[in-house]
């Protein structure tokens, strides 16, 4: 059981690992959903970030050789943080692992010099993750028994390698730019020129490059391949194993972005960005999209904030005897929370009938202890307008965001039933990383997943994107917006916008 989060101030320095966002933690990603403000690297996955919409998110850099953040204003930072606004819930993400080659030690000191408790969620570091997704084992029984992690950015002379000539494998991070001076210092204290070496690129990403020579020509061949940071340097007999051992990007797929044979399919080599609506990075249409061959990102474009006027929300629910009408996971949720942070419960909806426009929501609800007592078929808040089991004359409460909803107030009008839109949380759109816009700008295909989805791609990267949308909603809103290759899935479902997508690539893309 995960021990109880301590009182803020608290700052948690987390490992993000090497690339692939499944490699966080199960704490660290319990942790990002409890922050109050996340410092990130660039290093860091900026998928990771969805967990944490709640979170003020800051970029503080510290990407080798290109300009950031200095360390101690990132200690202060970190500090500063965690103290504000009586104590907060400070994430620091960073690269890898806090404490190997992550400046991670200096973090905590700063903490502990402040009185500010701090605890470490370890990462998985690049130095053997790097090696594994290239296929080539640190240690291996006959071959190296103990390995070495180095750092590149010191020159450390021949010497000093020398006095690691008890270390069967070598492994170098941040080491590309100096490659040419550390492999002639090894040569220089002992290392055969013929011995293996490899320099991995963005390991365990979709964009995962590997470069392959000896001591003598790797950084010769590295330069002419064009690989830069960030990089890990492999120095072994362990090296040779990678022929054998080769699982993730086959060279037979052509390397340099190329599908891991694991996900081979129809989709296989295709760029997809998933535009999310949602908190979390364990999206199922992910899942389904990857197990197909499709180069996966994850993108989210709004984040969510509680509602200004809890207590306005909570009193026009109060007695209420109608329908309360939820039209997403997130207004489910945003309810529950603003009746508890009101010292209420669910005991204020005692009185009205819930309706939930899919299962998504009802479920969303049940979850939270209140089961929906109507679901429309096909989901969606136009058949739960057209559906409501309501008279003329009633008036129905839509709990939602700070927009009303159109499509659901004039199917209900039609009805001649009343509307009236309580607001639960606020939309805003994401402010996206470089690194998510170049992920966007690379896609082939989107995907659309709901109105508000279609309405913020626009807002924050435009319309010229070939999507799939999840069903006839969310492509109006699409079109009405300016999105002209659009391909509907024939069922509202993950699996439909699956479908949709393989439509988009074979004919639009």
């Amino acid at each position: 059981m995960t021990p109880a989060l301590p009182p803020v101030p608290f700052v948690s320095l987390i490992g993000a690992g090497p690339g692939d966002p499944g490699l966080l933690t199960l704490r660290a990603a319990e942790r990002l959903r409890e922050a109050d403000v996340v410092l990130f690297d660039a290093l860091a996955n900026p998928d990771l970030l969805a967990l944490c919409p709640q979170a003020e998110q800051l970029d503080v850099g510290k990407r080798g050789f290109l300009p950031s953040m200095g360390q101690e204003d990132i200690n202060a930072l970190l500090v500063s943080r965690a103290l504000d606004r009586g104590g907060q819930r400070v994430v620091r993400l960073k690269g890898g692992d806090p404490f190997v080659f992550g400046r991670g030690g200096e973090e905590a000191l700063a903490c502990a010099a402040a009185g500010v408790p701090c605890e470490v969620v370890p990462g998985i570091s690049s130095a053997v993750a790097a090696a594994a997704y290239a296929g080539i084992p640190v240690t291996h029984r006959g071959v190296a028994r103990s390995f070495a992690v180095l750092t590149g950015t010191d020159r450390q002379g021949p010497a000093a390698y020398a006095a690691l000539g008890g270390a069967d494998t070598l492994v170098f991070l941040m080491a590309v730019k100096h490659l040419d001076q550390i492999a002639a210092d090894l040569i220089a204290a002992g290392r055969d020129a013929a011995t293996p070496a490899a320099t991995i690129q963005w390991a365990s990403t979709p964009e995962q490059r590997v470069v392959s020579g000896t001591l003598a020509d790797i950084a010769g061949k590295v330069r002419a391949a064009g690989l830069g940071a960030p990089a890990v340097t492999v120095v072994g007999e362990v090296v040779r194993l990678r022929e054998q051992l080769d699982w993730f990007l086959p060279e037979a797929l052509g390397g340099g972005g190329a599908l891991p044979a694991r996900s081979a399919g129809p989709l296989s080599g295709v760029q997809v960005a998933v535009t999310r609506t949602r908190a979390g990075t364990d999206s199922a249409l992910a899942g389904l999209l990857s197990a197909q061959g499709a180069q996966v990102s994850e993108i989210p474009l709004v984040r969510f904030t509680p509602t200004g006027d809890r207590r306005a929300l909570v009193g026009a629910l109060t007695g209420f005897t109608g329908w309360v009408l939820l039209s997403s996971e997130q207004a489910a949720n945003a309810l529950m929370d603003a009746l508890l942070a009101e010292g209420r419960d669910a005991r204020v909806l005692s009185g009205a009938r819930i309706a939930a426009a899919g299962a998504g929501t009802a479920r969303a609800l049940a979850a939270r202890g209140l089961r929906a007592d109507f679901v429309p078929s096909p989901s969606g808040t136009g058949p739960l307008g057209a559906g409501l089991p309501a008279q003329p004359g009633e008036l129905a409460l839509h709990v939602g965001s700070q927009e009303p909803d159109a499509e659901l107030e004039a199917a209900l009008a039609a009805r001649g039933i009343g509307y009236h839109a309580l607001e639960a949380f606020r939309v805003e759109p994401a402010e996206l990383s470089a690194g998510q816009r170049a992920q966007l700008e690379a896609a082939q295909v989107v995907t659309l997943a709901s109105s508000a989805g279609a309405r913020s791609l626009a807002q924050v990267a435009g319309t010229g994107f070939t999507a799939a949308v999840i069903g006839p909603q969310t492509e109006r809103a699409a079109r009405a917006v300016g999105f002209t290759r659009l391909f509907t899935a024939h069922e509202a479902t993950l699996e439909g916008l699956t479908d949709a997508v393989r439509r988009a690539w074979r004919q639009g893309a």
